[in-house]
């Protein structure tokens, strides 16, 4: 060996550039916009904004998200209307536009669940909401309502937390901690012990204030837009409830049947 090999190597490895900090990939990335919604989301977890956009109009308004920002050393601009809409994907940003690491969503374990029937509040459960407005909407109605979380199902069409329910939601998916079953049926028939199963439907149920009194809390399920729940989770459930009508249109929204059923339940709870 050379006698001046190993300090040539040395250099060699102080000449070689420092390799760049891996990136977050832009993919795993949420964009939460409106000012109520970044909001929230400052409030609950600002660690978990990245960078942050917004108009002149909102210059006022961010002006704490921005000094939030500056001392965790991480970017916010003031952008142009095209420049924003661009980063929003669409007009509908409300001239504010976070980009932050999503909130996990977490694997259900079923005997913890039991145990959340303490505080006597209802769960909800989707088994199925394939589109990203209604769970934004059914997510604020639940927030709205004092619930505390949100359980989606495996089913193949269930929507996840995205860029369009986090504009719906108003806010309301930083105030829920979201989790997923693996298996509804089987979720279901576990929480029986400890829960009294409500599945909602179009016809052949029950008006929930028809219901007996319990003192189980609810766990409301709501289904698909279109086909509803399907037939094994229905049959996993303690009763079938539906929100009598009175005119020709025969079906409701799922995210507005998630609001009255919650107020429903909400006065039940009172009554």
């Amino acid at each position: 060996m050379r006698p001046d090999s190993r300090g040539a190597r040395a250099a060699k490895r102080r000449r070689t550039p420092q390799q760049p900090k891996p990136r977050q990939d832009a993919r795993t990335l949420l964009r939460v916009a409106g000012l109520p919604a970044v909001t929230a989301l400052f409030a609950a977890a600002p660690e978990r904004v990245e960078r942050l956009f917004f108009d002149e109009r909102m210059k006022s308004a961010v002006s704490g998200f921005c000094m939030t920002l500056a001392r965790a050393r991480k970017p916010y601009r003031l952008v142009p209307a095209a420049e924003l809409e661009r980063v929003a994907g669409g007009a509908m940003h409300g001239g504010v536009v976070a980009v932050a690491q999503p909130r996990p969503v977490l694997p259900l374990d079923p005997a913890e669940a039991l145990l959340w029937a303490r505080d006597g509040k209802p769960l909800l459960l989707l088994d199925g909401v394939g589109n990203p407005h209604n769970l934004g909407a059914i997510a604020r109605s639940a927030a709205f309502f004092g619930l505390t979380r949100l359980v989606l199902s495996d089913h193949a069409a269930q929507a996840l937390p995205s860029d369009a329910s986090y504009r719906v939601a108003e806010g309301g998916l930083e105030q829920l901690a979201v989790y997923r079953a693996a298996d509804m049926p089987t979720v279901l028939r576990r929480l029986k012990g400890s829960y009294r199963v409500l599945g909602a439907a179009l016809e052949r149920g029950t008006p929930l204030a028809s219901l007996a009194p319990t003192a189980r809390p609810p766990a409301l399920v709501l289904g698909n837009e279109e086909a509803g729940l399907p037939r094994a989770t229905l049959a996993a459930c303690d009763e079938i409830v539906t929100i009598p009508g009175a005119g020709p249109v025969q079906s409701l929204n799922v995210s507005v049947s998630a609001g009255i059923l919650l107020y429903a339940l909400q006065l039940r709870a009172k009554a």
